[in-house]
């Protein structure tokens, strides 16, 4: 069944939890008695303060708040660090291996519908995407790489740090010396998007002088 104008398929999905991942851009009746008929997993973002009674009478469910973090170059902190750098030469299968128990707070695993495991897939695939699209910074501290951010234009849309690497005061070198290159390159503004359960990332982001808008509620809807 072809799927109604306002509803899109996300580009990197490669059905990890057996079925085609969409997003729906348009909230209306009829859309969504299109999607209930298509087996899929389906992504909506709506604004906090609407109504969402439309999305509960088609079985849609709360999962996840978004915040989006931004930052200008003249607001930007930056927290020097010699051992940190960063390189877009690096070994891909290292930082795989860093993104298990990397994305806890991504709503793919807060999603009681879905296994875990192969939410984690899901943000491999798209990692390797970016990097086809050399579009993946790896993260270096002390010449041993650490973690990765992956762009797309101005906007930080994947990162994480290696098991090894957290807990110990060092992401705020690593993000600045990636969103030195980053504003280096010519961009005027740096933009995210995080959970706004992931505190320890909103404080990241908040140390590097970034500031939060554009707060969406994410539900979702599991059509087998």
């Amino acid at each position: 069944m072809k799927l109604p104008d306002g509803v899109e398929k996300v580009p990197w999905d490669r059905n990890e939890f057996g079925v085609p991942i969409y997003e729906i851009r348009s909230v209306t009746v009829p859309v969504l008695e299109e999607v209930v008929r298509v087996p899929g997993h389906y992504t909506v973002k709506v604004d906090p303060l609407s109504s969402k009674q439309i999305l509960h009478d088609y079985g849609f469910y709360y999962c996840d708040t978004l915040v989006e973090p931004h930052c200008s170059r003249e607001r930007f902190v930056f927290y020097h660090d010699d051992a940190a750098g960063v390189t877009s030469q690096y070994s891909l299968d290292t930082l795989i291996a860093m993104c298990g128990g990397a994305f806890t707070y991504g709503r793919f695993h807060r999603d009681f519908n879905l296994d875990r495991s192969k939410a984690d897939l899901r943000y491999i695939n798209w990692l390797r995407e970016l990097d086809r699209a050399g579009h993946v910074l790896a993260l270096m501290y002390n010449g041993k790489a650490a973690g990765f951010i992956a762009f797309s234009s101005n906007r930080l849309v994947l990162h994480a740090v290696g098991k090894e690497y957290r807990g110990k005061g060092l992401a705020k070198h690593l993000w600045s010396a990636a969103c030195k290159k980053l504003f280096e390159s010519g961009h005027q503004e740096l933009v995210s998007s995080v959970s706004a359960a992931n505190l320890p990332v909103v404080n990241l982001y908040a140390s590097l002088g970034f500031r939060l808008r554009n707060a969406v509620d994410v539900y979702h809807r599991l059509v087998e």
